[in-house]
Formats: C-alpha cells, sequence, structure tokens
C-alpha cells in the first residue's frame, strides 16, 4: 500500500487529529502553527480526508522530506480508528471534543469516547496523548491513553489542565487569550469568536509543544488564521443601507457544535440575528431528542428568526412554536428563498446543517460565491 510505504520512509513528526467536532479546524491550524515556525515542508490531509479512503491517500502525498505530517482521522463505528491510527503511527494523537456525533451507530456518547480513544493505540513508542480536561468523557480518555502513550497531556479551562486556559477577552471578531503552557505562558489573538476555538487552540499549542515546535510562531499563526468554509468562514454583505454578516457553518452539524456557533450568534452586537439550520444526521433514535434539545439554545442567545430545513427539525419546529419566528421548509431551496428576504442591514445570519444536505448553496447565493 502507497500510504505505508509513505508512512515508512518519512522522519516526519507525525500528529493524528479526531474528534466528534473541530477536527478539519484544529488539523488546518495546526498545520499552519507549525509551518509558520519553520522553512520545511509540513504536510496535513486535504479538505476532509479522514476516513479508510482519506487517510492512505493524505499519507501517499506525504512528501518524503516533509519535517511534520497532520493527519486527520474520523469514524462513525466502532474499530475503524483502530485500524486508521495503525497506518498512521502518530507521534502525538490529539483529541479535540466528543460529542453525540453518528449517534446512529452508538449506543451512548461514552462509546463514542471509547472509539474517539482508538486513536492512541497506533502512538509510536515514546508518543504523547493530548485529551480535552474539560470534557466529562475525561477519565475514559486518561485511562485509555496511559495504557499507550509515554506522556499524556490534557488542555482546557480546568484548574489541573497541563495546558490551561487563564483568561480571554472577546474582541471584534475574535479573542484574546493567555494561555499557560506546560513550560512558558502564552498570550496570542485567535482570528475567530468562540469558546470552542478558543478550547482548540489549547489543543493546537499542546501538539505544537509535544513536537518540539516553535511556540511563539504558533501564537502568530492563530492570530492569521480565517475561518475556514462551512467551518466558520464570515462573509460581509454590502447592501443598500448597511452591511450583514454571514457565518458560513454549512459543512457539518451535531448538538454541540450547534450549540457552540449559536453562541458565537448569540455574542454578535446586532440588530437582528437568524439561524439557517439544517437538521443533524446519523442521530439515530437519539434523533428527535436531540433536535429538541437544540431550542434551549436559540432561545437563550436570543435569535429573532429561525428557519429550519428538513423532516427531522419538525420536533425543534414543535418545541419553537410561539417562541420565536418560526419557518419550517423541507427543501434548500425553499430555506434560500426566505434567506434571501431576510438578509438586512445590521442583521448576522448563522448557516448550518449537516452538509449532505447542501447549506452551502445558500451561502454562495448570500455572498455569490461558488456553488
Amino acid at each position: 500500500m502507497l500510504g505505508v510505504a509513505a508512512r515508512r520512509r518519512t522522519d516526519a513528526q507525525i500528529i493524528g487529529v479526531t474528534g466528534s467536532v473541530g477536527k478539519t479546524g484544529t488539523k488546518e491550524a495546526l498545520a499552519a502553527a507549525l509551518a509558520r515556525g519553520t522553512s520545511h515542508n509540513v504536510h496535513r490531509s486535504v479538505k476532509s480526508y479522514n476516513n479508510h479512503t482519506g487517510v492512505p491517500l493524505s499519507l501517499a502525498r506525504m512528501p518524503a522530506d516533509s519535517a511534520f505530517g497532520v493527519l486527520e482521522m474520523g469514524m462513525n463505528h466502532p474499530g475503524e480508528l483502530a485500524a486508521l491510527t495503525q497506518l498512521v503511527r502518530p507521534h502525538v494523537a490529539l483529541v479535540t471534543t466528543i460529542a453525540s456525533a453518528h449517534r446512529q451507530f452508538f449506543e451512548s456518547e461514552v462509546e463514542i469516547a471509547e472509539a474517539k480513544a482508538e486513536i492512541f493505540q497506533g502512538l509510536v513508542t515514546g508518543g504523547t496523548a493530548i485529551i480535552p480536561r474539560d470534557s466529562e468523557h475525561y477519565d475514559l480518555l486518561n485511562d485509555r491513553a496511559q495504557h499507550h502513550a509515554a506522556h499524556v497531556v490534557s488542555f482546557g479551562s480546568h484548574a489541573q489542565a497541563d495546558v490551561r486556559l487563564i483568561d480571554e477577552l472577546s474582541i471584534h471578531n475574535g479573542t484574546l487569550v493567555t494561555a499557560q503552557l506546560r513550560h512558558c505562558e502564552l498570550h496570542f489573538t485567535l482570528n475567530q469568536p468562540g469558546a470552542h476555538w478558543v478550547s482548540n487552540a489549547l489543543g493546537v499549542l499542546a501538539a505544537v509543544e509535544a513536537v518540539g515546535g516553535d511556540i511563539g510562531a504558533a501564537g502568530l499563526a492563530r492570530a492569521e488564521l480565517e475561518g475556514l468554509a462551512g467551518r466558520g468562514a464570515r462573509h460581509i454583505v454590502q447592501l443598500e443601507g448597511g452591511k450583514a454578516l454571514i457565518i458560513d457553518e454549512s459543512y457539518n452539524a451535531n448538538p454541540a457544535s450547534m450549540a457552540a456557533t449559536l453562541k458565537v450568534l448569540g455574542d454578535e452586537s446586532v440588530t437582528r440575528r437568524v439561524a439557517i439550520l439544517g437538521e443533524m444526521r446519523e442521530l439515530g433514535a437519539s434523533s428527535d431528542e436531540l433536535h429538541t434539545n437544540l431550542a434551549p439554545h436559540i432561545l437563550d442567545n436570543h435569535v429573532d428568526v429561525v428557519v429550519l430545513v428538513g423532516e427531522a427539525m419538525k420536533p425543534l419546529a414543535k418545541a419553537l412554536e410561539g417562541k420565536v419566528e418560526l419557518s419550517h421548509v423541507a427543501t434548500v431551496a425553499a430555506a434560500n428563498e426566505i434567506a434571501q428576504k431576510l438578509i438586512a442591514p445590521r442583521t448576522a445570519m448563522l448557516i448550518k446543517g449537516s452538509n449532505a444536505l447542501g447549506l452551502a448553496k445558500i451561502v454562495a447565493a448570500l455572498t455569490n460565491g461558488p456553488t
């Protein structure tokens, strides 16, 4: 296999990234952070090439003289990560967030945490596991990591985190962060707002420190990194009478990421907040409950208008009835027609849903971007 051969021929420090939420954004941030501090080649997975096809392809494409390789690994079944991590054989294995994604294939979130912990099984001798200290599944992740890693490093706002958030301050379209690392304290700027980006940034810094990267350069890279298309990209639309903000989260959706991005929408200083939310897929028997549970996040974040897309959104529509200006439609085309009427000056519009729905078409229509 070309992927196996490519992994054998390189002396690069390899970092594997997994999690229910934030894999791709963390992978991109980590690659940018490492590249900012070296003149050598930094290889990374493209897009979301994180499955049994994408991971070998990403390995096969890695130049032999790479200094670092950052490989994203995903799964929706038990045992999937166990196989992928044996191909990647990372020096560092980073878990971002555990959440109820792909619940169709798991009985509980604990089972998801078990499946994510499989990434530690492929660690090379002397390898490092990096885990979220704030997670309710920390003890499980720590236990599994201890069986395979020479070093276990935690990150988060928890007082006992090894890489710990000291302070954060929201600024225009971003966050000023102070973090205590294992060997230094770092002040840096994030070019995206939201607590989930802060958490992911701490994980990135822990990984950079673990492979001996340039921490100062990593901090500078975080200030330069823009949001990714479908994963937090922010578009300013110039309209007659003023500007509107489009927050593009159209690539994926699960309960945790929905809650996080609704909080970002709620923090925007605008006249009106609009959320166009597509159904969350692969939630199995828990789908109705998990969709309904989004209602408090919508109401608590003062969303003025909600457009729900897809059959699975029916329970949420029922929970919100009479509490907010609401539309529930079956198709993206119908949602787009409504979005065109809702876009207005001093409006912030969040567009988020499972990628298979194609909500990116609404983003493109509003921003005149590619479909």
